[in-house]
């Protein structure tokens, strides 16, 4: 049977109805409505029931939603159920405040090595971890079978790193670098500029 292509912008909202819902467990809440939920988040409740459609039956009318158990659903479909461990490349201000983000923990990742070229930062302690040399990345990360990658590398930097994270096995990488990267088919790319976040804004300003 072929796989169901799922469109991306539902996809990117998942995890947002999975934040709000771990959210409404830390307050004890058991059960909640796509019109409740909705309200939190700033989606409509029409737009939630069909985004999770997609992928079964999740509540009943007039009940709503069980939160522990779509919580558990959420979390299989976004294959978080198990901890990612994390490199990440690059180890400027970006860097340094991903390595120590606390925010991963009990979300599905862990930052596991952490990859810079600069001789003076190799070596050095950041947190827990020891900063290892960029060209080192591909044997180091292949032998640890490491599949997602940040990157926080300079533009004239950030093709050439994201092929030797390709050629060392990489499937997934967040990019911080603003530049269209080329993968090939089969690699995930997601970009985050701080800057394209802000002229979002400022068109409504």
């Amino acid at each position: 049977m072929p796989r169901i292509i799922i469109p991306e912008i539902i996809v990117s909202r998942l995890p947002v109805y999975l934040r709000e819902l771990r959210h409404m467990q830390v307050l004890g809440k058991q059960t909640t409505s796509s019109q409740e939920l909705g309200e939190q988040i700033g989606v409509s409740a029409a737009q939630i029931r069909k985004d999770l459609s997609q992928f079964g039956e999740f509540g009943k009318q007039g009940t709503g939603y069980n939160i522990a158990f779509l919580v558990e659903k959420l979390t299989g479909i976004l294959h978080i159920e198990h901890i990612w461990d994390v490199a990440v490349v690059g180890m400027g201000d970006m860097g340094h405040a991903i390595a120590r983000y606390q925010g991963f923990n009990g979300r599905g990742f862990r930052v596991a090595m952490l990859f810079d070229n600069d001789p003076a930062k190799v070596g050095t302690i950041v947190g827990k971890f020891t900063i290892q040399d960029s060209a080192d990345i591909i044997p180091v990360i292949r032998e640890a079978s490491i599949r997602v990658a940040v990157l926080c590398v300079p533009v004239s930097a950030a093709q050439i790193v994201t092929n030797d994270l390709v050629q060392a096995g990489v499937k997934a990488i967040l990019s911080y670098s603003p530049i269209n990267l080329s993968v090939p088919k089969g690699v995930r790319v997601q970009y985050l500029d701080p800057s394209i976040g802000l002229q979002r804004m400022t068109y409504h300003l």
